[in-house]
């Protein structure tokens, strides 16, 4: 969801709904992003977070500059920074940790994080785990005292229902909420989301040095050839980076709409969303799907 894909007007979207807004901050400058934090406070009253990767060059000047904003919290994942929970406890701001296996969840947990999210391998974006979210949440949940979210591959109310009967305390969801009115990445990038098919949904290896779950495209195509791809600029915007390609190009081009030679990250199961609707409607689904899974009304895998 970084650069640019959930802005303020996303989040705040969400949290009008009463769910949680989050921000993704990689990619803003600290005052950027601090802009971004105003602007939501002004279209709710709602929680909203930020998201950023620990990956990330400017990771402490941002975190701390939403730390100064008042953020309601903040998630940290592609990598574990200790010192994130030391600022949370200075500006009184919770901090949520990223975790794909109970050993991380539990190094978080002692170091102060208040609530772990489990991401399993079929979220979209940077994954720290080939193995599926039901695989990984109850062993997080049997380690930890802290509440635990689930995350990757929930796209409707009866993978919330299954998620919160293997423990969850919550749900993360980000690929369903790209095919919103409010999402302001552009309308080519939304319907790749429609428009492509299971099987497009692929690995690459992130300059990061993770793997990263995006859609098929030209820009795929060539890193899964071992392509390396020239780069005009390096903005240096990671702390560490393989320079296969310029990973912050690639998502600025997706999310302006050039769709074959950007980076379109996405969650494994991105097919089985049918439209784009408002969030309004999009969470009026999810509270209706869990509904009638709860009732044994509609067919899901719990």
């Amino acid at each position: 969801m970084a650069v640019r894909v959930a802005t303020a007007k996303l989040a705040a979207a969400v949290a009008n709904e009463g769910a949680i807004g989050i921000i993704a901050g990689t990619g803003l400058s600290p005052q950027g992003l601090q802009e971004e934090i105003r602007k939501a406070r002004k279209l709710t009253s709602g929680y909203i977070g930020v998201n950023i990767l620990f990956a990330a060059t400017q990771f402490a000047e941002l975190v701390k500059a939403a730390m100064i904003e008042k953020i309601d919290f903040i998630v940290s994942g592609a990598g574990f920074s200790r010192d994130v929970f030391t600022w949370g406890k200075e500006f009184n701001v919770p901090v949520f940790s990223m975790a794909s296996s109970a050993r991380v969840g539990k190094l978080a947990e002692k170091m102060g994080a208040s609530a772990i999210i489990v991401e399993g391998k079929e979220a979209g974006g940077h994954l720290g785990t080939d193995r599926s979210i039901f695989d990984i949440l109850p062993e997080v949940v049997d380690a930890v005292n802290i509440p635990v979210i689930a995350a990757g591959g929930i796209m409707d109310g009866c993978d919330i229902a299954k998620a919160l009967d293997y423990g969850a305390s919550g749900v993360q969801m980000a690929t369903r909420f790209v095919a919103s009115e409010e999402c302001e990445a552009s309308d080519k990038f939304k319907e790749l989301y429609l428009s492509s098919s299971p099987e497009d949904s692929v690995l690459i290896d992130s300059p990061v040095g993770l793997p990263g779950r995006a859609i098929r495209n030209h820009l795929t195509e060539s890193l899964l050839e071992h392509k390396k791809l020239p780069i005009k600029e390096c903005k240096g915007c990671l702390k560490h980076c393989s320079r296969t390609f310029c990973i912050f190009d690639a998502l600025e081009k997706a999310v302006d709409g050039d769709v074959e030679n950007g980076l379109v990250f996405s969650g494994e199961y991105f097919h089985r969303i049918k439209e784009i609707l408002p969030v309004k409607k999009i969470i009026e689904q999810l509270v209706e799907e869990y509904e009638m899974c709860r009732r044994n009304e509609k067919p899901c895998g719990c």
